[in-house]
Order: C-alpha cells, then structure tokens, then sequence
C-alpha cells in the first residue's frame, strides 16, 4: 500500500529485493540448523577424549561414530541444499530483472541519456555474489551459539572467545570504513573505463581511419591508472585488515588451548572439553574473518544495487496496455515542440497530416530536425508540446508493442543484429512465418539480392551487419520495415546508400507500399525520391518552412521571394534568411 507513488520499475526493483530477502530468511534457517550441527564434531571428541579413551568401551566409539557420521551427513545435505538455493536465487534475480533493466535502457536511449550495458553487468555482480559470496554473512548470527558453548565448557573459555570476537567485529568495522571510499572510486571508475572500451569497439572504424587509436590508448591507460590506484588502495588495506584478522583467528585458538592445557593442569577441564573449545573457537570466528575477505565483493555488490535502482528509478516508462483498433494510418501533427533539454527547440510549432495511402516527403537542409520527426512519429521520442496522432489517437496512448505490429521504420543508420537475415526481417517473430518473411523481401525488391548471398535468408549477418554492404544493409532494413504490411511506413534518407538501380527497386517498392494503402512518410535530399510524393514538407531550423501539394511546394524552387501561392508556410526569422536558398533552387537537393 506504500507502492502506489513508485513507478513501475521502483515498485518491481522493491518487491524483488522483498522477495530475495524472504528467501533469504531461508536460507537462515538452513544456517540454523547447519551450524547446530557443526557442534557434532565437537561434541565427538569431548565424548572420545573423556568417554571412550577413559572407559575403553569399543561399542561407545561405535555407537559415537555412527551418530557423528550421520550429523556430517546430513549437514553436507543442507550444505549442498543452501548452495543449490543460493545459486537459483541468483538465477531468479537475474531473470526477473535483467529484460527490465535491458528495456530502461533502451528507453534512456531513445530520450538521449546515457546508456550501456552497464546495469546488466551490475545485475550480474549481485547474482555473483548471491550465488557465492553472501554465505559467510548468514553464518555470523549463529557465531554467539558457538561462543555460549565455549562458555559453557568453562567461563574463562567464553571469554576469551569473545574478547577475539568483539576484536574480530572491530577490524571488519575498521576495514569498513578504510576501505569504502576507494573500493567505491575504483568501481565508479571501472564502469566508466568499460563503457569507454564498449565506445571504442563500435567506433572501430572511424578510429581507426583517423588514427586516433594510440591517443585513444593513451587516454584508456591513464584512467585506468586512475583505477588501479584506487583498487591497489582499497585491496591493500583490505589485505591488510585480513591478515590482521588471521592472526587474531590463528592466535585465539593457540590461546585457547594454552588457556585449556593450563585449566586441565588445575583440574577445572578435561582434555576433551580442551579440544572441543578449540574447535569451537574456530567455528565462531571463521564466518568473521571470512566477511573481512569477502568485504570487496560485497561492497561491489552492494554499489551495483544502487546502481540499478537508480537506473529503474530514473528510466522512462513507455506504452501502455492499452490496446486499439488496427490504424488506417492517418497521421496527424499539432503544434508540435521538441527540445530534448536543449536551449535552442529542435523543432518549433510542427503541424500537418497526411491520409492513409499518401506520400509525404520531408526534406530540407541538414540539422533542420527531419530525423528527430520521424522519432516522434514512430513513437521513439515524445514530444514536449503538441501531439501526434495515429488515426486520432496519441502515439503515447498506444501500446508499443501493438504499435510496432503496424509501424515499419527505416532509419538513416540501419542497425542489424547478429542473426540470420530472416530473424531481421521478420522481427524476431516466432513461428512458421517463412511466407511473410519472403513475401516482405519481395514487396521490398530485395528477394534476388537475398537469393544471391551464401546461404540465402538464413544468412548470418553478423555484429551491426558486417557481412553486407551499406546498400544491401539498407535492402534488408526496408525488407524489416515492409513486414506484415504496415499501415504505417517511415523512411529515413532511404537512398543514402543505394546507386541508381538501388533507388529504381526503392521507388518500385514505394509503390507497391501504396497500392496496398500504407502512410509512407520519407526523408530524402533526392529530387528524383520527391515524385512519387503526393505531399512535400520543408523543414529549416526546426520550423516548418513549406507543406502542401508536392507540385505546389516544388514551385517555390522558381518562384520569387515574394510569391503568394496557395502553400501553407510557417515563416520565422530564421526561415526567412533561408529562404532565397530554397527559391534559388533548393540548393540542399541532389538531382
């Protein structure tokens, strides 16, 4: 009931870690019962030690042995049950999170913030350390059943054990406090040298071309110098408060058996009972120190939570459940402002509307805001004033999912993924869908030049695409945005890698597209792409320069300054000094 001001993935973030804590409490009672019967061990040699050896009854031993190898049996079960649950929890973590943080992700993307696979990875240190590294934390609360037995043995026994105890807490306090600050600057520090190489990778090639590769090393070496201090910092004193705490561990229990030798001589303990409180000893002081040596590896885990609930906090919810009739595909612009935190809008006061079966062309010069509409048309960005619609309703009201179904999206830089050629095009959909898939390379006049490549459509394409050529990615991305026959069709500067029998097949595939009555809306610098266009709209600085009739528009490119036709056109200062451009012409059109 105290969820209901959470977003979504705040309120999943919490009730996951509420149910790892539940379970968590699990794996407390297996501790529970696991380290009662650790006492099993020794309880046996108090038993043989002042029983057996004194008695030297056979049977005794026996029947001793029997019980105490029935206690270690079932305590290696439990073990082996309370690391078979540790791993699955981990497991259950990673899979209920990991295609959330996977999905934030690609939506601060898509609003400009930045993005990586840096969550992921932090996803993974938590299961890490759920799976392996947290054991030693379940086993310090039952430390105290260890020291009461020790007291038990004999008072001066107990306090002695927890005098090393309360030692032992103070040096895992200590090492808490030297070691926090750089233990966190070297993992902030690791996550910005990754996503530095995860930058570099994918920008192979333009590095590179322009020699920046040894700049680019130098620049990694000396951050990750950076890095390496602070870890040699945190790992040092780590070391340091380890070894501190082995000596404090190994040297109770040379203590405890001087202190047991010395009370056996008085004869206020037996042999066996000196024994046994060494073996006690350790059992409660073992979990400590092994805190102090696990110590990094919680404090790693315990950044990438916060990590992930900043990034599940701060990622924007997108699409409802919600879902609407199959669109028509009339698409509707007003008064449309977008400025993605910049101080200068990116696009200013945007309106038009194009019906289902029309062609709009958008053109205009470069950083005019072509691209970013197109965004916002196909939902990956939302508009900050203003509204678009499909058939009526905001693209914000739809379902992504479902809006996808009729939405096919070219954009300028045509990403592949590291699959067949089929799984691109087909979206990843599951099933026999072999028919849609050929049918969209087809309607895409890109059937032959997939029939060409090695193993046709199960052709692996490789990271970004890589096997294929700018042109043949740009064929194979108009074949994705073709499949099931979209109602709904963006184009971004389709032509920017194709030559002249590339942009035939384009304008064929256009017209296939309208026959069978899919909005086709396309940004392209060709005159030749703006025939088949039933509407042209000129952006320039984010204004709507022009829109209307294509013939109407391309008039302007003859008419004077001064014309009055009957174009609908949104002038600002910034249009008007741009204006003798496109009058002289559109000097931004290539023939």
């Amino acid at each position: 009931m105290f969820d209901t001001d959470l977003s979504p993935g705040q309120a999943d973030f919490k009730k996951t870690f509420r149910q790892i804590r539940y379970a968590q409490f699990v794996l407390v009672g297996f501790g529970c019962v696991v380290n009662f019967l650790y006492l099993a061990t020794p309880l046996y040699m108090l038993q043989v030690y002042d029983r057996v050896l004194a008695s030297k009854r056979l049977e005794t031993l026996l029947y001793l042995s029997l019980i105490a190898l029935f206690a270690v049996l079932i305590l290696g079960a439990l073990e082996m049950l309370r690391g078979m649950i540790q791993v699955r929890m981990g497991n259950w973590l990673d899979q209920r999170l990991s295609g959330r943080l996977v999905g934030s992700s690609v939506r601060a993307a898509l609003i400009g913030a930045q993005a990586n696979t840096q969550p992921v990875r932090d996803l993974h240190t938590i299961r890490n350390f759920l799976s392996s590294g947290q054991r030693a934390l379940l086993d310090i609360p039952w430390s105290p059943l260890f020291l009461v037995a020790l007291w038990i043995l004999h008072p001066w026994l107990g306090i002695l054990g927890i005098c090393s105890a309360v030692l032992l807490f103070l040096v895992a306090a200590i090492n808490e406090l030297i070691s926090r600050r750089p233990a966190q600057s070297a993992n902030g520090a690791r996550v910005t040298n990754l996503n530095m190489i995860d930058r570099t990778i994918q920008n192979a090639d333009v590095i590179q071309a322009m020699g920046m590769l040894p700049r680019l090393i130098k620049l990694w070496n000396f951050q990750n110098a950076e890095m390496l201090k602070d870890g040699r910092t945190a790992g040092d004193r780590s070391a340091i408060m380890q070894g501190l705490s082995r000596f404090i561990r190994l040297g109770a229990q040379v203590l405890v058996l001087g202190l047991g030798a010395y009370l056996v001589i008085l004869g206020d303990l037996t042999g066996g009972s000196m024994i046994a409180g060494s073996i006690l000893l350790g059992r409660a002081l073992a979990p400590v120190e092994q805190v102090i040596g696990s110590w990094r590896s919680f404090l790693s885990a315990r950044s990438a939570k916060e990590r992930i609930k900043t990034v599940l906090s701060t990622a924007p919810e997108m699409g409802t459940s919600t879902h609407l009739p199959t669109p028509l595909g009339r698409v509707q612009a007003q008064n449309v402002w977008l400025t993605m935190s910049f101080e200068k809008p990116i696009l200013q006061n945007v309106s038009f509307s194009v019906e289902p079966g029309e062609v709009l062309a958008i053109t205009g010069p470069s950083a005019s805001g072509k691209t970013s509409l197109c965004k916002l048309i196909v939902g990956s960005w939302l508009a900050d004033k203003g509204r678009i619609c499909l058939d009526g309703a905001d693209i914000s009201q739809w379902d992504n999912a479902q809006l996808g179904e009729h939405v096919g999206y070219l954009p300028q830089d045509v990403e592949l993924f590291p699959t067949t050629i089929a799984q691109n095009i087909s979206r990843f959909e599951e099933g026999d869908n072999s028919k849609e898939i050929i049918e969209a390379a087809k309607s895409a006049q890109a059937h032959e030049l997939i029939t060409s490549l090695p193993k046709h459509y199960d052709t692996v394409v490789g990271a970004n695409g890589q096997y294929l050529s700018g042109g043949q990615r740009q064929r194979v991305g108009l074949a994705r945005a073709f499949y099931r026959n979209p109602k709904l069709i963006v184009l971004d500067e389709p032509n920017a890698n194709l030559d002249s029998q590339g942009e035939d097949a384009l304008l064929a595939a256009l017209e296939i597209a309208r026959k069978w009555g899919a909005t086709i809306i396309m940004v392209t610098h060709s005159r030749r792409l703006l025939q088949p266009a039933d509407k042209i709209m000129v952006l320039v600085g984010g204004v709507m320069h022009s829109f209307g009739e294509r013939d109407e528009v391309l008039k302007l490119a003859t008419l004077p300054k001064n014309h009055k036709g009957g174009v609908e056109a949104v002038r600002t200062d910034e249009v008007k000094s741009v204006s003798a451009e496109f009058t002289q012409r559109s000097g931004w059109l290539s023939p």
